[in-house]
């Protein structure tokens, strides 16, 4: 069990202006951002980040999207960060997700659904490094 995981806020949300609020969900529910960004995924990067998925029906339209407007990659630290996180998410369908979950609130879709969080810690500690040098980790907060 780790305390760290990593979260995009995704261009549907980026674009519609929700980046404060959801981070602001984030950091009422106990999370510490450690590290933070705005940035935006080439269609290499997207391919590479989402390569588990490739082959799947969805895989093209997701890499497009993602590839469509900027995002916020943040490193969260909460004890039990993965689980924590996945719990204040929701479920990846927004018409699944619990009431209060930030898919719920902020999705328009199972595809456009406002967020991305890691699904183990395994995952965080790769996706992490995708995007932020340690030197860009402030873990001591």
């Amino acid at each position: 069990m780790s305390n760290f995981t990593l979260t995009m806020i995704k261009p549907d949300a980026v674009s519609k202006g929700l980046t404060g609020t959801i981070l602001k969900d984030i950091t009422e529910a106990g999370f510490s951002i450690i590290a933070l960004k705005l940035t935006s995924l080439t269609l290499a990067d997207a391919q590479r980040f989402y390569s588990v998925h490739q082959g799947k029906p969805f895989f093209e339209d997701l890499v497009n999207f993602m590839t469509s407007g900027p995002i916020i990659a943040a490193v969260l630290k909460k004890e039990n960060a993965v689980e924590n996180f996945r719990k204040l998410i929701g479920a990846t369908n927004p018409d699944q997700a619990e009431e209060g979950t930030i898919r719920k609130k902020y999705a328009e879709s199972t595809q456009r659904n406002a967020i991305h969080g890691s699904d183990s810690d395994e995952n965080a500690a790769i996706e992490t490094h995708f995007h932020f040098a340690e030197r860009e980790i402030f873990s001591f907060l």
